[in-house]
C-alpha cells in the first residue's frame, strides 16, 4: 500500500471503533457508562491480535490486546456468535468490567473480530457497586466465564435475565448489556463494509501494512532509550486487610530497541484485593512505551512486539486464582505505570513526568431491597509536572480516561447532594515546574446508604522528579472524622463524605518567587 491509501485504511478501521463507542453510549441506561464513558472499544484480527481501538480506557484496551488472542483461539465462531465474559483469569480485569467479543464473517469464514468492555455499576456482589474490600474473586461478584451471549444472532434470554437478576438494578444492567450488543454489531456491519469492499486477501495484506507501519515506528521510538538497566521501586499503602507497603519493583532492560520489563521482587500476592492478572500489568506497561511513541502510530499489535515482560507467577503484578482483583485492575495498575516511569525517568530525564496522582479513588455506594441503587465512579486529581510545563488539576491520569459524573445526574438518579466540588488547592507538589492538584468531592447522603471506598496515595505521596517536592496525599473523611483508605461502612442519612484526592509531583528545584518560571500548571 502507498503511504495515502495505509493512511485512509487506518483511519476507516480507527473510526469502526468510534462508531462502536459513539453506540455504546448513547444506548446505555447507566451512568457509569452514558456519563462517564467508562467503557472502550477496539477491533481485532482473525487471531486476536489487536488492529485498532478509539481512545478509550488504557486498562480495558491494552489488557484486552494481551488476552484476546487465547480468548478467540478456545472457541469455535459461527456467524452471529457474540461471547460475554469478565472473568480476571481468562482475559478480564476485574468483575465489574464486562466484555463482550463477536466475529465478522466473510464468503463463510471468520476474518475479524470486534470487542467492547464496559465497567458495569453492579455485577452481583454483596456490597453496592460492586468493588468490595475482598478477600476472594468470588466475594467481588458473579464470575462470568467465556460463554455465547448471542448464538447465530439469537440472544440467550434465559441466560441474560439470570445474570442481571444478580444485580441490585436489573433493568439498568439489562438495557447496558443490550447498548453492548447493539455496539458490537454495528461494528461487525461497518467492518463488513470495509473488509467486504475490499475482499478478503486485500483485507489481509492491509493489515499486514498496517502492522509493519506500527512496528517500524514503534522500534524508531525504543531505540531513542539508550541502552541499560534501569530499576526502580514504588510501595502500595495497603491491600486493606492489615498489610501495608507492598513494594512494586521493577528492572528495565533495553538493548537496540528491545525492552524486557521485569518485576522479580515484587511482593507476593496478598490476601486483599489490589493483585493483578497478568493482563492488567502488560495494559500499564504497554500504555507506559505507548506515550513515548509517535502519536500516529496505529494500535497495532507491532507496537508492542519489542517489548516483553517478565512477572513471577503469585505476585502481585500475576497473581493466581481464587485471588482478589477489584482494586488490582484500578490501583496497582497506577503504581506499576509509576514504577515503569520512575525507572524510564533515569534514561530519559528530559522526557518522564514526576508521579500523578496514582490513585483512581474509587467510590461505590448504594443499597439493597425494595428502591435499592448502585452507583460507582473514579475521580480525578493531580497530574504529575514534567520537564517542560506543570501538571494539570483535577483530571484523570494514566490507566483511566473517564469523564467525572455531573453533579447534575448524581443528584437526579440517587439519594445524594454534592455539597463540594472543587480543586484542592496547593495540593500539588512544588518545583519549577508544579505539580497538578487534586480535587475535593463532598456527597451528603439523603438516605442510609452502604459505601465502599478503595482508595492509594494515602500514605506514600507521589513523588516528584529533578529535586521537584512530593504532591499532598489524599484524604478520606466522614462527618470531618479520617477514614481508613479501604473501607465498606453504612451510612446515615445526613452523613457527609468527603474525598480529598492526591495532588501531582512536581519537577525541578523550587525556586526563589522572584525567579519562578511560569509553571503552566492548569486547573478546570
Amino acid at each position: 500500500m502507498d503511504p495515502v491509501e495505509l493512511s485512509l485504511f487506518a483511519s476507516r478501521i480507527a473510526a469502526v471503533s468510534d462508531e462502536m463507542g459513539a453506540a455504546l453510549r448513547h444506548a446505555a441506561f447507566s451512568p457509569n457508562i452514558r456519563d462517564r464513558l467508562d467503557f472502550s472499544c477496539a477491533v481485532f484480527d482473525v487471531q486476536g491480535r489487536l488492529v485498532a481501538q478509539a481512545a478509550h480506557i488504557p486498562v480495558h484496551l491494552g489488557s484486552m490486546a494481551f488476552a484476546m488472542a487465547g480468548i478467540v483461539g478456545a472457541h469455535q465462531w459461527a456467524d452471529g456468535d457474540m461471547l460475554i465474559l469478565n472473568d480476571p483469569f481468562l482475559g478480564g480485569t476485574h468483575l465489574p468490567d464486562v466484555t463482550l467479543v463477536a466475529p465478522l464473517f466473510l464468503h463463510g469464514k471468520p476474518i475479524a473480530f470486534v470487542a467492547n468492555r464496559a465497567h458495569h455499576a453492579d455485577i452481583g456482589a454483596e456490597s453496592p457497586g460492586s468493588m468490595p474490600v475482598s478477600r476472594t474473586l468470588e466475594e467481588e461478584g458473579q464470575v462470568i466465564p467465556p460463554t455465547l451471549l448471542v448464538r447465530a444472532g439469537r440472544i440467550d434470554d434465559a441466560y441474560l435475565r439470570a445474570l442481571v437478576a444478580t444485580t441490585a438494578t436489573p433493568a439498568e444492567a439489562a438495557g447496558d448489556f443490550a447498548a453492548q450488543i447493539s455496539a458490537n454489531r454495528i461494528g461487525i456491519e461497518r467492518l463488513r463494509e470495509l473488509a467486504g469492499g475490499m475482499g478478503p486477501d486485500a483485507w489481509e495484506r492491509a493489515l499486514g501494512h498496517l502492522d509493519g507501519y506500527a512496528g517500524r515506528l514503534a522500534d524508531q521510538a525504543l531505540r531513542r532509550i539508550p541502552d541499560g538497566r534501569y530499576t526502580f521501586e514504588d510501595r502500595l499503602d495497603d491491600d486493606g486487610q492489615g498489610h501495608r507497603d507492598l513494594p512494586i519493583r521493577v528492572a528495565v532492560e533495553v538493548r537496540g530497541g528491545r525492552v524486557r520489563v521485569d518485576f522479580t521482587g515484587t511482593a507476593p500476592q496478598t490476601v486483599g484485593n489490589v493483585n493483578c492478572p497478568l493482563p492488567v500489568t502488560a495494559a500499564a506497561v504497554w500504555y507506559v512505551f505507548r506515550c513515548l511513541m509517535p502519536e500516529q502510530i496505529p494500535a497495532s499489535a507491532g507496537a508492542f512486539r519489542a517489548i516483553s515482560i517478565e512477572a513471577p507467577p503469585g505476585s502481585l503484578v500475576n497473581a493466581r486464582r481464587p485471588a482478589a482483583v477489584a482494586a488490582g485492575n484500578v490501583e496497582t495498575s497506577s503504581r506499576i505505570v509509576d514504577a515503569v516511569l520512575g525507572a524510564l525517568a533515569q534514561a530519559l530525564p528530559d522526557a518522564i513526568p514526576a508521579a500523578s496522582q496514582g490513585t483512581m479513588n474509587n467510590v461505590a455506594m448504594g443499597a439493597r431491597g425494595e428502591g435499592g441503587w448502585s452507583y460507582y465512579e473514579t475521580l480525578g486529581g493531580g497530574m504529575g509536572a514534567g520537564p517542560r510545563v506543570g501538571g494539570l488539576s483535577a483530571v484523570q491520569t494514566h490507566m483511566t480516561n473517564t469523564l467525572n459524573t455531573p453533579v447534575e445526574v448524581l443528584e437526579m438518579r440517587y439519594p445524594l447532594r454534592v455539597e463540594r466540588y472543587a480543586v484542592r488547592r496547593g495540593s500539588g507538589g512544588a518545583g519549577r515546574h508544579p505539580g497538578g492538584d487534586g480535587l475535593v468531592r463532598a456527597y451528603r447522603f439523603l438516605a442510609p446508604a452502604r459505601v465502599t471506598l478503595l482508595t492509594e496515595r494515602r500514605h506514600h505521596s507521589p513523588w516528584g522528579l529533578a529535586g521537584g517536592v512530593a504532591g499532598a496525599p489524599g484524604r478520606n473523611l466522614l462527618n470531618g472524622e479520617p477514614l481508613p483508605l479501604k473501607a465498606e461502612l453504612p451510612v446515615a442519612a445526613g452523613d457527609l463524605l468527603t474525598i480529598e484526592t492526591p495532588g501531582g509531583g512536581g519537577w525541578g528545584r523550587p525556586q526563589p518567587e522572584e525567579h519562578r518560571e511560569d509553571a503552566g500548571s492548569v486547573h478546570p
